[in-house]
C-alpha cells in the first residue's frame, strides 16, 4: 500500500487499547494475575517484512490497534503509557496518536547507531522500573532482521535480572477474542466470500469434472480456484457482499485444499497433491481474509456413497449441530468438545478412535488461536462476541463397498466460521451459505450408466408424455433415493394411520356401548311455555280500554278479544304486518306454533296432540298512526328481547373466578411495558403484568379496573418468541371464558413489540454520515440484541409463573416454527403453529387454540390434483361441538401436515370434496351407537385402498427400457394425442359431466379408462416404428 493512503484510525486505536488495559489492571487488582501472571510491563516486537505474510501475536498486535503491520518496530506496554521505537518514515504515521488518553511516546531511531541505543536505553530502564517480570510473545516462528538482533542485544543483560512471562494466552482474550461491529463486519465479509466460491464456483467445477470424466489433478484444481480471488466481477455478482466490498483486500489464508482418493491431511497446513481427482470421498477447503480477518470453510463431498458412507456423514453433522447448539456467551470450551463426542459415542462408539481431538478454535486476524481451541481440556468460557472456526471430523475410515482400491480409505471434514451469541440466540453461522446438509453433498453418477433391468415379460410396457416426464425426474441424481425414502415414509405413516382408525373405531364402540333409545342421543326437546302476568292485578290499567297496548316491562302484547284483554308474551309472536284497506288499518299477528313445516324456530314439539293453537289473529282500527305505532313498539320490542337472550346465552359458559389473592408481605414479580389483548378500553397505553399468590394481574396506569386470571382457570400457557414476528408473545388460554370490559374471552394475550420506532435513526446526523453495510450490520445487530432481551424477559417471567403453579403443572409451551404453515382458520391468512399440546395462531386475532387431546380426527378436504390449496377439518370428541375449519392450506405444507398429524397421533382421512359437517353432525348425535355400529369415521376413507391400488397399477404399467424411453421421447411431441387442445377439451368434457351430476366413482372409472386406451396406443406405434 502506497505511503499516503496509510492512515490510522486513533479513535478505534485509543478505543481497542483503552479495552486492553482494562482487562490488565483489572486481572493485577484482583491479586490473583492469571490472566497477564503479575508482569508490569509487556515487549511486542516485529520484525523485517516477509514476502510470505504471516499473523502470528506480535503482527496481529499490530493489525489489531493501527490497522497495519509496521515492520521492525517495538512496541512497549506499560499501565501508565504505551512507547513505540520505529523509524521516522513510519513515525509520522503515528503523530495523530499523540495527546490521546492514553499517553503515547514515540522513539524514533535512524541509522545512526547512537539512536537505536539510546532509545532501547530508554526502554530498559522503562522496564526496569515497571516491576521484575515482562511479559513478551513466545511465537513459534521468532521475528528476524538487524532491528531484532539488535534489541535482543540489548536486553540481553537486563534479562537476566527480569522473567520473561509469555502473554499471548492474554493477548487472545484481553484483546482478540471479541470482537467489535467493525470487526464482525470483516469476518462476516471474509465467510461470504468462502461460501460463494465453494457454492458458485467450486461445486460445479467438480460436478462438471466427475461428469465429463477429465483428469484433473488436485494442484491443478486448487491453482484454477486460487486464481478465482483475482475475478472481481465474480464476487461483485454475490448478491449478500457489501457495496463498498473491496476485492483488493481479499486475501487467500487457507488453501484452496481438494483432496480425494484415501489420501486425506485435515490441517490446515495441508497442500494439495499432484493426484488426479477420484470419484469417491472429496474434500474441499478453503480460507480467506478481508481486512485481515480470517474465515474458513471446508466441505466433504459423496460421489456414489456406499449406505456405510451416508450412515457416517450423518454422524457427523449430528455432531456438528451438537456443537453449534452448545456455542453461546457463557460455555465452557471442553463442555462443547464432550458434547460432540458424546454424540458419537452413544451412536457409533466405535468411531470414537477416528473423532478428532478437537473441534475448532477461535479465529480473527490468526487464523487458529491456540489460546482458544475446543478441546476436552480446555477450562476457558466463551463470550458474546467471540468468532471461532467450527471444525469436525473423522479421519481414515474403512469403506465397506469401495469402488476402487484408492476408496477403500477416507476421511470426512466439515469446517464453518461461527459467532458465539448471547445466552438466548442461536448461533450465527456466516458460512451457512455453503450447504452441507446430505442432498446437497451427495452425488450420482453411477446410475446413470448402469444397465436398466429387463422388465416381466407379463407386464405391458406402456409409455405416453407424461410417463416420460416422470420417468426422466426419476434419473436425476439422488432422486431414487429420495424417492424410495418418501415411499418408506408414506408406507409408515399408512400403517400408523390404519392402527390409530381401528383404536378410534374400538374406543368409540366401547364409549357408545348401549343404544341411545328413542332420544336418539340428545335431550327430549320440550315445549316452550312463557308466563307474563301470574296475577290479574298485574295486568297495566290502560287494558279497560279494550285497545292493542304493548307492555315492554312484562315483554308482552295484550290484544282485546271477546271484550277481554288477552296477553301475548313477545315470544310467542312471529311476526307482524300492518296493511291498509279503505279508512281501516289492520294490523296481523302470526303467531309461533307446532307443525308450520316453516321457519327456524319451527323445533317445538305437540305437548298435547288435541291442542288448539292460534296461527294468526287481526284486528283492525281506523287510528292509523295508534297502529302504526303499536307496529313499532312490536318489532324494536322483538330486537332488544332477541339482544337479550343472545347476550345471555353468550355469558351461559362465563363462570365467576375465584378471588385473586394478592401478594402482601412482598413487592409481586412484575412484567412490566406490556400490552393486553383483548384491548381495554380507552387510550392504548402499556401496563404490568404480576404474579400474585393464586393467579396474575394486568394493570394499566390510566384505567382504575385490571384484569385478573387466576392459575385454576388456565388450561395452557404459550410463549411465542420473537423470531419471525413483530410481537413476544406471553398467552394465556383459558378453560371458562372471562370479561374483560364487555367483551367475553378465553384467551388472554399479553405482549410487546419486537420492534421499536423510537430506535429509528432516519435523518439524524449519525445516520447521514455513516452510509452501506456498516449501518445495516449495526441495525441488525442493535435489533438482535433488542429482540434477544425482550425475549429472555418474557421466558423468565413465564418460567416464574410456571414456579407458582407447581401443583397446577402449568408449563410454557413453545410453539414449532419449523412445522408451521399457512392457513385461514376465520378470515385471514395467517401462520398456524403446532405445539406440544395444541395447534395456535397467536399473532393476529381472533387466536386459534385447538387442543390436541379434544381432537376425535381431522379430514383433509380438496385433495385433488392441480389445486393450489386444500383444507383441514378437527371434529372434536365433544360431537356437539362445531368443528373446526382451517382453510386454504398451500398444497406443498400438505406432507408436513400428514407428518404433524401422524407424529402426534391423530388419525387422518382425506378426500376430494367440501363435505356438509352439519348434516355428519348430526347423524353422528342423533345416534352414535348406531354410527359406529355402522363403521364409524371409516366413511370419509372409504376410496383409500382403491387408489392405492390404482397407483400402484399405473406406477407398474411405467416400467420402461431404455430404447423404449428414448423413442417416447423423440415421438411425444409429434405423435402424443394429449396435446394442449386435447387437454383442453377434456377439461371442458369433465367439468360439464361434473355439472350434470355424475357420480365421482364414474368420472374416476372413465378418466382411467382413457387413460390406459392413450398409451396403449403410443405403445403400438412405437412398435411399429421399432419393424
Amino acid at each position: 500500500m502506497a505511503e499516503d493512503q496509510i492512515v490510522i484510525n486513533a479513535t478505534t486505536f485509543f478505543d481497542r487499547l483503552s479495552r486492553f488495559y482494562a482487562s490488565w489492571k483489572a486481572d493485577k487488582r484482583s491479586g490473583a494475575d492469571a490472566l497477564f501472571g503479575g508482569v508490569g510491563s509487556t515487549v511486542v516486537l516485529a520484525g523485517k517484512a516477509e514476502q510470505e505474510s504471516s499473523y502470528q501475536k506480535n503482527n496481529a498486535l499490530h493489525f489489531w490497534l493501527l490497522g497495519y503491520e509496521f515492520p521492525a518496530t517495538l512496541m512497549l506496554f506499560t499501565t501508565e503509557a504505551f512507547y513505540v521505537v520505529t523509524t521516522a518514515k513510519k513515525a509520522k504515521h503515528l503523530e495523530n496518536l499523540k495527546d490521546g488518553k492514553i499517553p503515547v511516546e514515540i522513539l524514533v531511531v535512524t541509522k545512526d547507531q547512537e539512536s537505536k541505543t539510546k532509545a532501547f536505553e530508554k526502554c530498559l530502564d522503562i522496564i526496569k522500573g515497571a516491576g521484575k517480570k515482562v511479559g513478551t510473545i513466545a511465537a513459534k516462528k521468532e521475528p528476524t532482521g538487524p532491528f531484532v538482533d539488535e534489541w535482543k542485544k540489548a536486553f540481553g543483560d537486563l534479562s537476566k535480572e527480569v522473567q520473561e512471562v509469555d502473554i499471548s494466552p492474554a493477548l487472545s482474550i484481553a484483546a482478540f477474542a471479541v470482537k467489535d461491529e467493525n470487526e464482525l463486519l470483516a469476518v462476516r465479509t471474509a465467510s461470504r466470500a468462502c461460501g460463494g466460491l465453494v457454492t458458485n464456483y467450486w461445486v460445479e467445477e467438480m460436478a462438471n469434472v466427475l461428469d465429463s470424466e477429465k483428469k484433473i489433478s488436485h494442484a491443478a484444481l486448487s491453482q484454477k480456484m486460487e486464481a478465482k480471488i483475482d475475478d472481481a466481477k465474480f464476487f461483485k455478482k454475490m448478491s449478500k457482499m457489501p457495496s463498498d466490498f473491496d476485492t483488493q483486500q481479499l486475501e487467500w489464508t487457507y488453501g484452496p485444499v481438494i483432496q480425494s482418493g484415501g489420501k486425506y491431511d485435515l490441517r490446515f497446513s495441508a497442500e494439495p497433491d499432484n493426484e488426479n481427482l477420484h470419484s469417491g470421498t472429496i474434500i474441499a477447503g478453503l480460507g480467506l481474509r478481508y481486512k485481515t480477518y480470517s474465515s474458513v470453510v471446508a466441505r466433504t463431498y459423496l460421489v456414489d456413497p456406499s449406505k456405510s458412507q451416508v450412515a457416517n456423514y450423518k454422524l457427523l453433522l449430528a455432531a456438528h449441530e451438537a456443537v453449534l447448539s452448545e456455542i453461546k456467551d457463557g460455555a465452557l470450551v471442553k463442555d462443547i468438545y464432550n458434547k460432540a463426542l458424546g454424540v458419537v459415542r452413544s451412536k457409533r462408539p466405535e468411531l470414537e478412535k477416528n473423532f478428532a481431538k478437537n473441534v475448532g478454535a477461535g479465529i480473527g486476524i490468526e487464523l487458529k488461536d491456540s489460546s482458544f481451541v475446543l478441546s476436552g481440556k480446555n477450562t476457558r468460557t466463551l463470550k458474546d462476541g467471540m468468532t471461532l472456526s467450527v471444525t469436525t471430523s473423522f479421519a481414515d475410515l474403512t469403506n465397506d463397498k469401495p469402488q476402487d482400491s484408492r476408496g477403500k480409505i477416507y476421511s470426512l471434514l466439515l469446517t464453518d466460521t461461527v459467532r458465539v451469541p448471547s445466552r438466548n440466540d442461536k448461533v450465527a453461522v456466516f458460512t451457512k451459505d455453503a450447504a452441507s446438509d446430505m442432498d446437497s453433498v451427495e452425488f450420482y453418477f453411477k446410475d446413470e450408466e448402469e444397465p436398466t433391468p429387463k422388465k416381466d415379460k407379463s407386464k405391458k410396457a406402456v409409455a405416453s408424455s407424461i410417463a416420460t416426464s416422470n420417468i426422466k425426474s426419476a434419473r436425476l441424481r439422488g432422486a431414487d433415493r429420495k424417492d424410495a425414502g418418501k415411499e418408506v415414509e408414506e408406507s409408515r405413516r399408512r400403517e400408523n394411520q390404519k392402527n390409530l382408525a381401528m383404536k378410534k373405531q374400538k374406543e368409540g364402540l366401547e364409549k357408545y356401548a348401549e343404544a341411545t333409545g328413542g332420544q336418539n342421543g340428545t335431550a327430549q326437546k320440550q315445549f316452550k311455555k312463557f308466563e307474563s302476568y301470574k296475577r290479574d292485578n298485574q295486568l297495566p290499567l290502560r287494558v279497560k280500554d279494550m285497545i292493542v297496548w304493548v307492555d315492554t316491562k312484562a315483554s308482552t302484547v295484550i290484544l282485546p278479544i271477546m271484550g277481554r284483554p288477552v296477553p301475548f308474551h313477545i315470544n310467542t309472536i312471529k311476526s307482524v304486518s300492518k296493511s291498509d284497506e279503505g279508512e281501516y288499518t289492520h294490523l296481523r299477528f302470526n303467531f309461533l306454533a307446532p307443525g308450520q313445516g316453516v321457519g327456524r324456530k319451527d323445533d317445538q314439539p305437540f305437548e298435547d296432540p288435541q291442542a288448539h293453537f292460534i296461527r294468526s289473529l287481526t284486528v283492525r282500527s281506523k287510528d292509523t298512526d295508534r297502529l302504526a305505532d303499536v307496529a313499532a313498539q312490536i318489532t324494536e320490542l322483538r330486537k332488544s328481547l332477541s339482544r337479550r337472550e343472545q347476550e345471555k346465552k353468550e355469558l351461559e359458559d362465563v363462570v365467576e373466578q375465584e378471588k385473586l389473592i394478592e401478594v402482601r408481605n412482598k413487592r409481586p414479580i412484575k412484567l412490566p411495558d406490556v400490552y393486553v389483548r383483548p384491548a381495554q378500553d380507552g387510550k392504548r397505553v402499556p401496563g404490568e403484568v404480576e404474579i400474585h399468590q393464586n393467579g396474575v394481574r394486568y394493570t394499566s396506569p390510566m384505567r382504575n379496573d385490571h384484569v385478573d386470571v387466576v392459575f385454576s382457570n388456565i388450561k395452557h400457557m404459550f410463549f411465542q418468541p420473537s423470531v419471525g414476528e413483530l410481537l413476544v408473545i406471553l398467552h394465556l388460554h383459558l378453560k371458562n371464558p372471562i370479561m374483560i370490559g364487555k367483551r367475553k374471552t378465553k384467551d388472554v394475550q399479553f405482549y410487546r413489540e419486537a420492534t421499536d420506532m423510537a430506535f429509528d435513526e432516519t435523518g439524524n446526523r449519525k445516520r447521514r454520515h455513516r452510509f452501506g453495510d456498516e449501518e445495516e450490520f449495526e441495525a441488525e445487530q442493535e435489533e438482535r440484541r433488542r429482540r434477544a432481551e425482550l425475549d429472555k424477559q418474557f421466558k423468565k417471567f413465564a418460567e416464574q409463573v410456571t414456579e407458582a403453579t407447581k401443583e397446577l403443572n402449568i408449563v410454557a409451551d413453545v410453539p414449532f416454527m419449523e412445522i408451521s404453515f399457512f392457513g385461514v382458520p376465520f378470515r385471514s391468512n395467517v401462520m398456524m403453529r403446532p405445539t406440544t399440546d395444541a395447534l395456535v395462531q397467536l399473532t393476529e386475532p381472533p387466536f386459534t387454540v385447538i387442543t390436541l387431546e379434544e381432537i376425535e380426527i381431522a379430514h383433509l378436504e380438496r385433495i385433488q390434483f392441480g389445486l393450489k390449496n386444500f383444507d383441514m377439518v378437527f371434529v372434536f370428541k365433544d360431537f356437539h361441538r362445531t368443528p373446526a375449519h382451517i382453510n386454504t392450506i398451500p398444497v406443498e405444507a400438505l406432507d408436513a401436515v400428514k407428518d404433524w398429524l401422524d407424529s402426534v397421533d391423530i388419525p387422518y382421512t382425506e378426500g376430494p370434496l367440501n363435505l356438509n359437517w352439519a348434516t355428519i353432525m348430526k347423524t353422528v348425535t342423533a345416534d352414535p351407537h348406531q354410527f359406529f355400529v355402522d363403521g364409524g369415521w371409516t366413511f370419509l376413507r372409504t376410496d383409500s385402498d382403491d387408489e392405492d391400488a390404482s397407483q400402484e397399477s399405473e406406477e407398474s404399467a411405467f416400467e420402461m427400457s431404455d430404447a423404449e424411453l428414448a423413442e417416447s421421447e423423440e415421438s411425444s411431441e409429434e405423435d402424443s394425442e394429449f396435446d394442449d387442445d386435447a387437454s383442453a377439451d377434456e377439461g371442458e368434457e369433465d367439468s360439464e359431466e361434473e355439472e350434470e351430476g355424475e357420480d365421482w366413482d364414474e368420472l374416476e372409472k372413465k378418466a382411467k379408462k382413457a387413460d390406459m386406451n392413450g398409451l396403449e396406443e403410443d405403445d403400438d406405434r412405437g412398435k411399429k416404428r421399432k419393424r
